[in-house]
């Protein structure tokens, strides 16, 4: 802890201009300002003579948190950032999905190592994010047992971490954002990175204020703009229909086996906009596979990949209800016939898995998100030229659930109906969707030609 004797007691300042009036102290120390909120004046007051008397009394005030000694001591009672940030993680644990659970330990990686005192024999930054990931972030049972040198840190964290009350300080804040501003190793985080984690750093303040921590979340009081991030599909992804039935069919050739049991899973992506979690977890009673005309697939669950430690049944699939869905909602998608013939055929070729799934491995596994990529990309290189191949067309497997939403809003269909099947709002249709196909800039042109001569 670094303290010092230089300190400055400054005035309370009445705003008003928020939407509850708030009374702010402020003081310096170590030429540092330093401020801290209330409700009312009289608290206000209360906290500034506390100040006053520690200075009289010739007391070390700490430079990081503003706070005299004794009052830092006279806080611990209060829970520390780890420990209410390890109870956030395990409140929401039952009711959150694996890769919401990731996402909320991701970020408590970066915040926890930042928000704590300065210390002797401080771990690295690396021992630390492992022992949170390992054993603090989880619940009782799934963690792993710490060796001496990681119980020793383990140590030091929980001594060092900043009493949540801290959190209050504007500076202390600012410390969080910059750590989440930045990767692990330093660079410019990106912006989704960046904007993600300050939403969960800033919903864990809800929940302190919830539990009368702060009487306001104290991270809205700080101006502090998120970098922009990219919420539009790139239309130089999106291929048109002709490339998008190359690709398919380069796909038998990937492989002995991948390649031709992957064909029709990417078939739905694109002609019925499944996300890949959710034509993973397809099953053959979700389908309606008429000999002729148009089909139908009632989806009931998606099947995303995560860490195993963040799962429930501690494997790297498993099946969950519908994105942005309530449990046991469906989703109704009518399906054209090429993708009738081509899921008749994969069934009637590979069967299903055991559980009725329609996609799976030869020993009824799930395929990676890793063997998707690479069959993809091997696809690509057999469908496309070397210089499309190259580009960012179809540069993952979702670009093709980005085609097909493209592809029926350009038909006509209307964004209701559009919205429905691939299940998303409106809203968030017509902003992130609608985008032209990759080959029909011409069209388009004239269009606009055929306009102006009139």
């Amino acid at each position: 802890m670094n303290t010092t004797y230089d300190v400055k007691l400054g005035g309370i300042q009445h705003r008003t201009d928020r939407e509850t009036p708030v009374f702010i102290a402020r003081w310096r120390v170590a030429g540092k300002p330093k401020s801290k909120s209330f409700r009312t004046k009289g608290l206000a007051n209360a906290f500034m003579s506390d100040l006053r008397q520690a200075t009289k009394t010739g007391e070390e005030f700490d430079i990081t948190t503003g706070l005299p000694v004794s009052m830092l001591a006279a806080g611990s009672s209060g829970p520390t950032f780890l420990e209410f940030a390890q109870a956030y993680v395990l409140r929401r644990w039952n009711t959150s999905a694996a890769r919401t659970r990731e996402t909320d330990a991701y970020a408590l990686l970066t915040l926890i190592p930042a928000l704590v005192a300065d210390s002797p024999r401080r771990p690295t930054p690396v021992e630390l994010r492992e022992i949170l990931r390992i054993h603090v972030l989880l619940p009782e049972g799934r963690r792993t047992a710490l060796t001496t040198a990681q119980a020793t840190a383990l140590t030091w964290l929980e001594r060092a971490s900043f009493p949540l009350s801290a959190l209050g300080e504007a500076h202390i804040l600012r410390t969080a954002l910059d750590a989440i501003s930045v990767t692990f190793a330093g660079a410019p985080a990106g912006a989704n990175t960046v904007r993600r984690k300050r939403a969960i750093l800033h919903h864990l303040l809800e929940h302190a204020v919830e539990q009368k921590v702060f009487s306001s979340n104290p991270l809205d009081e700080i101006k502090w703009t998120a970098p922009k991030a990219v919420t539009v599909i790139d239309p130089r992804t999106v291929v048109n229909p002709a490339q998008a039935r190359q690709l398919l069919d380069a796909l038998p050739k990937v492989g002995r086996k991948r390649g031709p049991r992957l064909q029709a899973l990417f078939a739905c992506i694109y002609y019925a906009a499944l996300r890949p979690e959710e034509a993973a977890d397809l099953r053959l009673k979700n389908c309606t596979l008429p000999e002729t005309g148009w089909g139908l697939i009632v989806l009931e669950k998606a099947r995303p990949q995560g860490t195993k430690r963040w799962t429930n049944s501690g494997e790297t699939h498993e099946s969950r209800s519908l994105k942005h869905r309530a449990d046991k909602e469906t989703r109704e998608i009518p399906i054209p016939p090429a993708l009738v013939t081509m899921l008749r055929v994969h069934v009637a070729t590979y069967g299903t898995a055991k559980d009725g799934r329609i996609f799976s491995t030869g020993t009824g596994g799930t395929y990676s998100s890793s063997a998707h990529s690479y069959v993809w990309q091997e696809a690509r290189k057999l469908a496309l030229t070397p210089e499309q191949a190259a580009s960012s067309l179809a540069a993952r497997p979702y670009d093709l659930r980005h085609a097909a939403v493209s592809l029926w809003l350009n038909a006509g269909v209307p964004a209701p109906e559009v919205a429905k099947r691939a299940g998303h709002s409106v809203d968030v249709l017509l902003r992130v969707y609608a985008k032209c196909l990759d080959g029909q800039q011409e069209q388009i042109n004239s269009k606009i030609n055929n306009a102006l001569d009139t």
